[in-house]
């Protein structure tokens, strides 16, 4: 009796201690959240719907900072933190020593793996300034198992962390996956098995619709607001690629077949690396790259975007069932986000009447270069990068002019144009000087090492381009603080959650705040996100 007395006491503390035995963190690069809703006809069961029927729908997420780019994301949604603390201000920023844009995983020490004379290789997450989920995981089970994997490679760095047992990413060069020194020096027999027999080429194949055109969403084909892609004479069904994408890796990661590839390579890698049935929790980070690299040329609003999601939720599916054969429904969790969404193709929003336009960066920079000039003689601009203005600061020094004086008169010649809706100084931002919402959302992003010395964020609907020529009138891109970029969706499904929809306010770095306590870990440092309470408590 005593016994039974004790089980029906601490059982369900034996319970509330489990953890799932693998985490799985799908992040679709560029996803807009009415995705799930717009293209949902087309799902299957298994797919998104499985999260949408069988899940938990954070209905109301999104990034709190700007810049909505891919690598300050993925260091976001894995981190817990903003840019303001993990340091990833953008892609790409400015160094003001070398006077030389930094890619945020580039990696001067370190060599490719896989295919010595790659020049996407010299590849680590270095730059990144705190820890990730994953490095927490690590130190703290060092047991765990960790891998990252993806198209682009600052979507398999940056997840993984700085431990991470392997991260592979695409080369453009040879059509396979790499890695770097950084994780290893030769690639597992697994991944040279699988680019012997999975290299892109075996993937190339016509593009056309996956279902009759009469079932997509909007019908129309040929669009003038879409990119039309280098083999091709019109932005229409079908494309070609057997005929002129052979060898050419650039275009191959334009279509679906790259999602096919991946989820491959991820099935491969779950089965081979046995993760998911060691004693501690493992995880995989897994992001897919087409969606934002069609998107870019295609815009949310084509079809070849939603075919794009037609198929990538088929590709979900065979990951679901890799899972359940491997680990059995109930022992794995699995979460599905977004790096960003985007913003509608400007020269659309013109010609439907609806707010929005193009900024010209060139002549932009040249007023401010000229102004600059004229006041106290010098160029005292370096260099612009990401709506960032960066200052010759030892210049402005040597001819003993105050640096704030120099930003604010940056920042009101920036104000001056009608398509800038905020401008502000570095030095407000290091005082705190902070008057609105967008303002927070910049510091939230803002690096007093990487980030200008002005920043400054365009009106809603406004795309900055390099020049006023129509042929910038096509495809789109995102960065905004706006809700059209920092709208994504946030799905969870398995181990312990039962289905619900969240619409409370969430944040991009709540994620690995939630994390944390389904690992039953310790906090990073630096994370200010905040758990969903909503699924610890099921």
């Amino acid at each position: 009796m005593r016994t039974l007395v004790f089980f029906a006491c601490f059982l369900p503390l034996i319970i509330l201690a489990q953890t799932p035995k693998l985490v799985v963190g799908v992040v679709v690069d560029q996803m807009c959240y009415d995705y799930l809703y717009r293209f949902q006809h087309h799902f299957s069961t298994d797919g998104f719907r499985r999260f949408l029927d069988r899940g938990v729908n954070c209905r109301n997420t999104n990034y709190n900072y700007v810049p909505t780019y891919t690598g300050p994301g993925h260091a976001s949604i894995y981190t817990g933190t903003t840019p303001y603390n993990h340091g990833i201000v953008g892609n790409d920023w400015y160094n003001r020593s070398t006077q030389q844009s930094v890619y945020c995983v580039f990696d001067s020490t370190v060599n490719p793996v896989g295919n010595p004379s790659s020049k996407y290789g010299q590849v680590s997450p270095h730059n990144l300034e705190t820890m990730t989920i994953t490095d927490q995981l690590k130190i703290t089970y060092p047991s765990s198992k960790v891998y990252s994997i993806s198209i682009k490679d600052r979507s398999a760095a940056l997840p993984g962390g700085h431990m991470s047992d392997g991260s592979y990413w695409f080369d453009y060069t040879s059509g396979t996956f790499i890695t770097s020194s950084y994780y290893m020096e030769a690639l597992p027999e697994w991944v040279q098995s699988f680019n012997q027999t999975h290299s892109a080429d075996q993937y190339i194949k016509d593009w056309e619709l996956l279902k009759p055109i009469s079932e997509y969403s909007r019908s129309v084909d040929n669009s003038p607001y879409e990119v039309t892609i280098k083999g091709s004479k019109s932005p229409t069904f079908p494309y070609k690629f057997s005929e002129y994408a052979k060898g050419d890796y650039n275009l191959f990661t334009l279509m679906p077949f790259a999602n096919t590839q991946l989820t491959d390579f991820a099935c491969e890698l779950i089965g081979s690396e046995q993760i998911g049935k060691h004693e501690t929790t493992d995880m995989l980070c897994l992001s897919f790259s087409t969606p934002d690299i069609a998107g870019h040329a295609f815009g949310p609003y084509s079809l070849e975007i939603e075919d794009i999601y037609a198929r990538l939720d088929l590709e979900l599916a065979r990951l679901f069932r890799t899972l359940d054969q491997q680990l059995g429904k109930h022992n794995y969790v699995m979460f599905l986000t977004a790096d960003h969404a985007v913003v509608p193709v400007p020269q659309q929003l013109i010609d439907e009447k609806l707010p929005g336009g193009y900024f010209d960066m060139s002549h932009a920079k040249n007023t401010v270069e000229e102004t600059l000039l004229a006041l106290y003689g010098h160029n005292l601009m370096l260099s612009e990068e990401n709506q960032n203005i960066y200052l010759n600061t030892p210049l402005i020094d040597s001819l003993k002019l105050t640096r704030s004086e120099i930003q604010q008169q940056v920042a009101s010649i920036l104000r001056t144009f009608p398509e800038v809706k905020v401008a502000v100084t570095g030095s407000d931002l290091e005082r705190g000087i902070i008057d609105d919402a967008w303002m927070q959302m910049i510091l939230n992003g803002y690096s007093k090492e990487r980030s200008g010395d002005v920043i400054f964020m365009l009106k809603p609907g406004y795309l900055p381009v390099g020049s006023r020529k129509k042929s910038e009138h096509k495809g789109t891109s995102h960065g905004s603080a706006f809700n059209y970029d920092t709208h994504v969706p946030l799905l969870w499904y398995g181990m312990r959650m039962k289905p619900q929809e969240i619409y409370r306010p969430i944040a991009i770095t709540d994620i690995a705040a939630t994390l944390v306590h389904l690992l039953n870990l310790q906090r990073m440092g630096s994370m200010t996100g905040s758990p969903i309470v909503e699924i610890l408590g099921q």
